[in-house]
């Protein structure tokens, strides 16, 4: 059950039979990107270890997490740096699927026991080349598809390559060096003002344009994960419902708690600076409902976009609308909007249905069931 203070029925805190523990196992850094979310607040490297204990989380999640099936991200900060950790993890929960979240430049040391056991492992970019090592750093972008390369052999899981799409200047060439490099690729508009300059906009407007062709070019799949969410909620809008409740898509409303190193739980990992925000915690082992909702504020439902976004980001609709802070709504959330708007136009300029009718059937199975959404977010 809930940890309520008041004598109001408790609502369900998590929705759905799935919850992801995203673990934070230490704020440290071996990078230090110009745009960190963690950098608000002073989140980053404010933690080093974690101080619960794996027999306290063990109780948490049995005390409230066990009739659901539960999967954990590795997560930080920089997780690699705490290889121990995680492989103690594992070690307690040995039937558990694990993912990591990983800025992928130290991913030559995790040792091969730890691989060996990953559903999946998301890799942070930027983009191409130039953009990546411009916001991360000197030769990173090169030395992260060095260690994919050497890794995959012992990688029984998937491999994923998380974009944050801050550049007007990323090209589709960019993206499509990444789409035959891993697995899947996963773009994510940048929470930035600085990122959505007219001219920044008309270029990701019309690198969108290009991968939305690209991707139903053929009857294979062009496996871009926000490409693939949108099809899929066109095409299968009762996935929607399904997985979450009517309410939002973005899982920080229904099913993702992300675990501090000291054992706070919030739901949202870029809003870990607002105290306000949290939700319970692993070693005093409580929880409670996300404070990240669909609120009446909130426009969406007049949105053209609504029937299959359903809310890309809560932080953005939460400090545009609720706390009415018109700077981010101006700057970031109205942008991102429109680019997701643009993204459902483009996709519906292709026929999705009629080219999901075409195509075979195990593509439209990828299509619907992929398991690398239970790792991302399905919009951007």
């Amino acid at each position: 059950m809930e940890f309520v203070n008041d004598d109001r029925p408790a609502k369900p805190f998590i929705v759905g039979q799935r919850v992801e523990l995203q673990l934070l196992t230490t704020l440290k850094c071996n990078l230090r990107c110009s745009y960190c979310s963690l950098g608000v607040g002073e989140v980053l490297n404010s933690q080093k270890h974690a101080a619960y204990s794996i027999d306290q989380l063990e109780t948490f999640v049995r005390t409230h997490l066990e009739d659901k099936e539960v999967y954990i991200t590795l997560y930080g900060g920089e997780p690699t740096l705490n290889a121990k950790f995680a492989l103690e993890l594992m070690e307690r929960f040995p039937t558990r699927r694990f993912n990591l979240r990983t800025n992928g430049t130290l991913l030559h040391r995790v040792p091969e026991r730890l691989l060996r056991r990953l559903s999946n492992v998301m890799v942070s970019v930027d983009g191409g080349e130039t953009v990546t090592d411009r916001f991360r750093g000197e030769a990173v972008y090169r030395k992260v598809l060095d260690n994919v390369a050497a890794i995959r052999p012992v990688m029984p899981g998937t491999l994923t390559a998380r974009v944050t799409w801050w550049s007007g200047e990323t090209t589709f060439d960019d993206f499509d060096e990444l789409a035959r490099t891993f697995d899947y690729v996963y773009f994510q508009f940048a929470q930035d003002a600085g990122a959505y300059s007219a001219e920044s906009v008309k270029g990701k407007k019309r690198v969108i344009s290009e991968l939305v062709a690209r991707f139903f070019s053929g009857d294979a799949l062009y496996a871009i994960v926000p490409i693939m969410g949108i099809v899929r909620n066109k095409v299968i809008p009762s996935t929607i419902e399904e997985l979450s409740g009517g309410l939002t898509q973005c899982r920080v409303s229904t099913s993702l708690l992300n675990v501090m190193p000291d054992g706070k739980i919030f739901p949202c990992p870029d809003m870990l600076y607002d105290p306000a925000q949290q939700q319970g915690d692993v070693a005093a082992s409580w929880v409670r409902r996300s404070a990240l909702q669909p609120h009446p504020a909130m426009p969406c439902k007049d949105c053209e976009a609504y029937h299959f976004c359903r809310g890309n980001r809560m932080k953005n609709l939460h400090l545009a609308y609720v706390k009415n802070d018109r700077a981010w709504r101006t700057q970031v959330t109205e942008p991102t909007c429109d680019l997701i708007r643009f993204l459902g136009q483009e996709v519906e300029r292709h026929d999705p249905r009629g080219w999901y009718a075409a195509i075979p059937v195990p593509v439209r199975k990828k299509l619907a069931d992929a398991e690398v959404y239970e790792f991302c977010e399905v919009m951007p």
